[in-house]
Protein backbone atom coordinates (compact mmCIF):
# COMPACT_ATOMS: atom_id res chain seq x y z
CA UNK A 1 0.00 0.00 0.00
CA UNK A 2 3.21 2.33 0.36
CA UNK A 3 3.87 2.02 -2.66
CA UNK A 4 0.49 2.46 -4.07
CA UNK A 5 -0.37 5.72 -5.84
CA UNK A 6 -3.62 8.32 -5.18
CA UNK A 7 -5.78 8.50 -8.36
CA UNK A 8 -6.39 12.12 -7.53
CA UNK A 9 -3.10 13.42 -6.88
CA UNK A 10 -0.99 10.38 -8.88
CA UNK A 11 1.86 10.14 -5.72
CA UNK A 12 2.55 7.56 -3.75
CA UNK A 13 1.01 7.02 0.06
CA UNK A 14 4.48 7.03 1.63
CA UNK A 15 5.46 5.40 4.49
CA UNK A 16 4.61 8.13 6.91
CA UNK A 17 0.96 8.67 5.67
CA UNK A 18 0.42 4.98 5.95
CA UNK A 19 2.12 4.10 9.10
CA UNK A 20 0.29 6.87 10.66
CA UNK A 21 -3.20 5.50 9.68
CA UNK A 22 -2.22 1.92 11.19
CA UNK A 23 -0.77 3.88 14.15
CA UNK A 24 2.13 1.82 14.01
CA UNK A 25 5.97 3.17 13.70
CA UNK A 26 7.77 3.51 10.75
CA UNK A 27 10.88 2.25 12.17
CA UNK A 28 9.20 -1.44 11.59
CA UNK A 29 9.17 -1.17 8.37
CA UNK A 30 12.75 -0.02 7.83
CA UNK A 31 13.72 -3.16 9.93
CA UNK A 32 12.08 -5.28 7.66
CA UNK A 33 13.16 -4.21 4.57
CA UNK A 34 17.10 -4.53 5.89
CA UNK A 35 16.27 -8.72 6.94
CA UNK A 36 15.48 -8.99 3.31
CA UNK A 37 17.18 -11.85 1.32
CA UNK A 38 20.45 -10.31 -0.24
CA UNK A 39 22.68 -12.98 -2.18
CA UNK A 40 25.75 -13.05 -0.90
CA UNK A 41 29.01 -12.20 -3.18
CA UNK A 42 32.11 -13.86 -3.32
CA UNK A 43 33.28 -14.95 -0.15
CA UNK A 44 36.96 -12.30 0.07
CA UNK A 45 38.76 -11.28 3.33
CA UNK A 46 37.91 -8.15 4.78
CA UNK A 47 40.24 -5.21 5.00
CA UNK A 48 43.43 -3.53 2.94
CA UNK A 49 44.89 -5.91 0.26
CA UNK A 50 48.10 -7.30 1.59
CA UNK A 51 50.74 -7.30 -0.92
CA UNK A 52 52.14 -10.59 0.15
CA UNK A 53 50.11 -13.57 -0.03
CA UNK A 54 50.98 -16.11 2.60
CA UNK A 55 53.05 -18.37 0.30
CA UNK A 56 55.12 -15.34 -0.86
CA UNK A 57 55.40 -14.12 3.21
CA UNK A 58 55.78 -17.55 4.20
CA UNK A 59 59.33 -17.28 1.73
CA UNK A 60 60.20 -13.71 3.24
CA UNK A 61 60.37 -15.17 6.71
CA UNK A 62 62.64 -18.28 5.49
CA UNK A 63 64.70 -16.05 4.18
CA UNK A 64 64.77 -13.97 7.45
CA UNK A 65 65.67 -16.90 9.27
CA UNK A 66 68.33 -18.46 6.53
CA UNK A 67 70.05 -15.03 6.93
CA UNK A 68 70.20 -14.38 11.00
CA UNK A 69 73.06 -15.79 12.25
CA UNK A 70 71.10 -16.68 15.00
CA UNK A 71 69.05 -19.42 15.98
CA UNK A 72 65.44 -19.66 17.78
CA UNK A 73 64.75 -16.48 16.95
CA UNK A 74 60.48 -15.98 17.93
CA UNK A 75 57.94 -13.77 15.75
CA UNK A 76 58.47 -10.67 17.02
CA UNK A 77 61.90 -10.27 15.62
CA UNK A 78 61.51 -12.06 12.47
CA UNK A 79 58.71 -9.50 12.22
CA UNK A 80 60.94 -6.77 12.80
CA UNK A 81 63.72 -8.08 10.52
CA UNK A 82 61.08 -7.77 8.01
CA UNK A 83 60.37 -4.54 8.47
CA UNK A 84 63.96 -3.86 8.01
CA UNK A 85 63.82 -5.19 4.59
CA UNK A 86 60.83 -3.56 3.97
CA UNK A 87 58.27 -6.25 4.00
CA UNK A 88 55.51 -4.71 6.35
CA UNK A 89 53.01 -7.68 7.78
CA UNK A 90 51.60 -7.70 11.26
CA UNK A 91 53.08 -9.60 14.09
CA UNK A 92 50.13 -12.09 14.20
CA UNK A 93 50.28 -12.95 10.62
CA UNK A 94 53.88 -13.79 11.32
CA UNK A 95 53.26 -15.80 14.01
CA UNK A 96 49.89 -17.60 11.96
CA UNK A 97 52.32 -18.28 9.41
CA UNK A 98 55.10 -19.94 11.25
CA UNK A 99 52.75 -21.48 13.36
CA UNK A 100 51.79 -23.25 10.38
CA UNK A 101 54.90 -23.95 8.18
CA UNK A 102 56.79 -25.40 11.84
CA UNK A 103 59.17 -22.78 11.92
CA UNK A 104 58.59 -21.84 15.62
CA UNK A 105 61.00 -22.59 18.18
CA UNK A 106 59.76 -25.23 21.05
CA UNK A 107 58.70 -22.99 24.01
CA UNK A 108 59.62 -23.34 27.29
CA UNK A 109 57.57 -24.74 30.52
CA UNK A 110 55.91 -22.06 33.08
CA UNK A 111 57.28 -22.67 36.29
CA UNK A 112 56.06 -21.66 39.35
CA UNK A 113 58.07 -19.74 41.64
CA UNK A 114 58.20 -18.49 44.73
CA UNK A 115 57.56 -14.93 46.42
CA UNK A 116 59.67 -12.15 45.19
CA UNK A 117 62.00 -10.54 47.32
CA UNK A 118 63.07 -8.32 44.07
CA UNK A 119 61.56 -5.21 43.11
CA UNK A 120 62.54 -5.01 39.35
CA UNK A 121 64.50 -1.69 39.53
CA UNK A 122 67.83 -2.36 37.88
CA UNK A 123 67.58 -0.81 34.34
CA UNK A 124 68.86 2.53 34.40
CA UNK A 125 67.99 5.22 31.76
CA UNK A 126 71.64 5.57 30.26
CA UNK A 127 74.88 3.50 30.15
CA UNK A 128 77.63 2.64 32.16
CA UNK A 129 75.46 3.67 35.52
CA UNK A 130 75.23 -0.61 36.06
CA UNK A 131 76.91 -3.56 35.16
CA UNK A 132 75.68 -7.02 36.00
CA UNK A 133 78.47 -10.02 35.93
CA UNK A 134 78.14 -13.77 36.71
CA UNK A 135 79.71 -17.20 35.35
CA UNK A 136 78.62 -20.43 33.70
CA UNK A 137 79.86 -23.36 32.46
CA UNK A 138 80.59 -25.26 29.12
CA UNK A 139 81.86 -28.66 28.30
CA UNK A 140 84.91 -29.26 26.15
CA UNK A 141 86.84 -32.41 25.25
CA UNK A 142 89.79 -31.87 26.14
CA UNK A 143 89.62 -29.93 29.37
CA UNK A 144 86.02 -31.00 30.71
CA UNK A 145 84.18 -27.83 32.39
CA UNK A 146 85.14 -24.84 31.57
CA UNK A 147 83.91 -21.18 32.49
CA UNK A 148 82.67 -18.39 30.83
CA UNK A 149 82.23 -15.09 32.98
CA UNK A 150 80.78 -12.12 31.70
CA UNK A 151 79.89 -8.59 32.84
CA UNK A 152 76.70 -6.64 31.24
CA UNK A 153 75.19 -3.27 30.92
CA UNK A 154 71.50 -3.19 32.26
CA UNK A 155 70.61 -0.45 30.44
CA UNK A 156 71.50 -1.13 26.98
CA UNK A 157 72.08 -5.30 27.86
CA UNK A 158 75.03 -4.73 26.11
CA UNK A 159 78.14 -7.23 26.82
CA UNK A 160 80.98 -5.17 28.27
CA UNK A 161 83.37 -8.30 28.85
CA UNK A 162 83.52 -11.75 28.64
CA UNK A 163 86.25 -14.29 29.10
CA UNK A 164 86.61 -18.09 29.87
CA UNK A 165 88.88 -19.79 31.86
CA UNK A 166 89.86 -23.80 32.83
CA UNK A 167 89.89 -22.39 36.23
CA UNK A 168 86.96 -20.20 38.39
CA UNK A 169 88.99 -18.09 40.17
CA UNK A 170 88.42 -14.37 41.56
CA UNK A 171 91.17 -13.46 38.76
CA UNK A 172 89.23 -14.94 35.85
CA UNK A 173 86.47 -13.59 37.37
CA UNK A 174 87.66 -9.83 37.48
CA UNK A 175 88.48 -10.07 33.97
CA UNK A 176 85.27 -9.09 32.24
CA UNK A 177 85.15 -6.28 34.43
CA UNK A 178 89.15 -5.27 33.18
CA UNK A 179 87.77 -5.59 29.30
CA UNK A 180 84.71 -2.97 30.24
CA UNK A 181 86.32 -0.63 32.31
CA UNK A 182 89.17 -0.08 29.52
CA UNK A 183 86.89 -0.44 26.58
CA UNK A 184 84.29 2.65 28.37
CA UNK A 185 86.52 4.61 30.39
CA UNK A 186 89.64 4.61 28.73
CA UNK A 187 92.01 3.46 31.18
CA UNK A 188 92.60 0.93 34.31
CA UNK A 189 93.57 4.12 37.16
CA UNK A 190 92.13 4.27 40.68
CA UNK A 191 88.58 5.49 40.77
CA UNK A 192 88.31 6.06 36.97
CA UNK A 193 84.92 3.71 36.93
CA UNK A 194 83.56 6.21 39.78
CA UNK A 195 79.99 5.83 40.45
CA UNK A 196 79.16 2.62 38.08
CA UNK A 197 77.60 0.38 40.39
CA UNK A 198 78.45 -3.69 39.96
CA UNK A 199 75.34 -6.28 40.44
CA UNK A 200 76.99 -9.99 41.48
CA UNK A 201 75.70 -13.06 43.26
CA UNK A 202 77.12 -14.44 46.53
CA UNK A 203 79.54 -16.59 44.95
CA UNK A 204 82.96 -17.38 46.33
CA UNK A 205 84.48 -15.53 43.44
CA UNK A 206 82.41 -12.31 43.66
CA UNK A 207 82.55 -12.02 47.71
CA UNK A 208 86.46 -12.90 48.02
CA UNK A 209 88.55 -9.98 49.12
CA UNK A 210 90.47 -9.71 46.51
CA UNK A 211 88.03 -9.64 43.95
CA UNK A 212 86.30 -6.34 46.26
CA UNK A 213 89.25 -4.76 46.80
CA UNK A 214 89.60 -4.11 42.76
CA UNK A 215 86.36 -3.16 41.85
CA UNK A 216 86.77 -0.38 44.68
CA UNK A 217 90.07 0.50 43.78
CA UNK A 218 88.63 1.05 39.96
CA UNK A 219 85.49 2.66 41.63
CA UNK A 220 82.72 1.07 41.15
CA UNK A 221 80.43 0.18 44.27
CA UNK A 222 79.40 -3.16 45.04
CA UNK A 223 76.09 -4.30 44.31
CA UNK A 224 74.82 -7.79 45.86
CA UNK A 225 71.73 -9.39 44.88
CA UNK A 226 69.70 -11.30 47.19
CA UNK A 227 70.12 -14.35 48.34
CA UNK A 228 68.30 -17.32 46.36
CA UNK A 229 66.69 -14.54 44.00
CA UNK A 230 68.60 -15.25 40.76
CA UNK A 231 66.17 -12.17 39.07
CA UNK A 232 67.77 -9.54 41.40
CA UNK A 233 70.84 -10.45 39.03
CA UNK A 234 68.40 -10.68 35.73
CA UNK A 235 70.28 -8.83 32.95
CA UNK A 236 72.92 -11.37 33.29
CA UNK A 237 71.00 -14.14 33.68
CA UNK A 238 69.09 -13.55 30.37
CA UNK A 239 72.26 -12.83 28.38
CA UNK A 240 73.50 -16.42 29.63
CA UNK A 241 70.23 -17.80 28.07
CA UNK A 242 71.29 -16.24 25.17
CA UNK A 243 74.85 -16.95 25.05
CA UNK A 244 73.82 -20.60 25.61
CA UNK A 245 70.84 -21.10 23.04
CA UNK A 246 72.92 -19.29 20.11
CA UNK A 247 76.24 -20.78 20.59
CA UNK A 248 77.58 -22.65 24.05
CA UNK A 249 74.73 -25.58 23.65
CA UNK A 250 75.19 -25.95 19.97
CA UNK A 251 78.22 -26.27 18.92
CA UNK A 252 81.40 -28.50 20.31
CA UNK A 253 84.77 -26.96 21.88
CA UNK A 254 88.24 -28.17 21.91
CA UNK A 255 89.48 -26.53 25.47
CA UNK A 256 88.88 -23.20 27.44
CA UNK A 257 91.08 -21.40 24.23
CA UNK A 258 88.45 -22.81 22.11
CA UNK A 259 85.74 -21.57 23.76
CA UNK A 260 87.63 -17.84 24.41
CA UNK A 261 88.12 -17.19 20.82
CA UNK A 262 84.10 -18.25 20.10
CA UNK A 263 82.69 -16.40 22.68
CA UNK A 264 84.98 -13.27 22.08
CA UNK A 265 83.98 -13.52 18.24
CA UNK A 266 80.42 -13.96 19.00
CA UNK A 267 79.90 -10.98 21.92
CA UNK A 268 81.28 -8.54 18.44
CA UNK A 269 77.79 -9.75 16.53
CA UNK A 270 75.67 -9.73 19.51
CA UNK A 271 76.51 -6.95 20.06
CA UNK A 272 75.79 -5.27 16.73
CA UNK A 273 72.89 -7.18 15.62
CA UNK A 274 71.03 -9.21 18.35
CA UNK A 275 67.29 -7.01 18.91
CA UNK A 276 66.14 -6.54 21.67
CA UNK A 277 62.38 -6.40 22.37
CA UNK A 278 62.33 -3.54 25.55
CA UNK A 279 64.52 -1.29 23.01
CA UNK A 280 62.47 -1.44 20.05
CA UNK A 281 64.08 -4.35 18.59
CA UNK A 282 67.04 -2.63 18.18
CA UNK A 283 70.74 -3.98 19.24
CA UNK A 284 72.72 -2.81 22.34
CA UNK A 285 75.34 -1.46 20.47
CA UNK A 286 72.36 1.17 18.25
CA UNK A 287 71.05 2.02 21.51
CA UNK A 288 74.39 2.25 23.63
CA UNK A 289 74.97 5.19 20.68
CA UNK A 290 71.85 6.31 20.75
CA UNK A 291 71.38 7.19 24.34
CA UNK A 292 75.22 8.76 24.66
CA UNK A 293 74.46 10.62 21.82
CA UNK A 294 71.26 11.59 23.55
CA UNK A 295 73.24 12.32 26.85
CA UNK A 296 70.20 11.03 28.90
CA UNK A 297 69.93 11.27 32.68
CA UNK A 298 70.24 8.22 34.39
Amino acid sequence: MIAERSTSVNRTFGVQRVMGLLERSRSSVYWARTKREVIPGPGHKRGPKTAYSDVELTEHIRGVLGLTPFVGEGHRKVWARLRSRGVRTSKQRVLRLMRVAGLLAPGRAQRTLGPRVHDGSITPRKPNVMWGTDATGVWTEREGMVTVFAAIDHATAECVGIHAAKYATRFEALEPIRQGVRANFGGFTAGIAKGLLLRHDHGSQYVSDHFQAEVLFLGLESSPSFVRAPEGNGCIERFFRTLKEQLLWIRSFVDAEDVRRAVTEWIAIYNEEWLIERHGHRSPAAVRRELLALKVPA
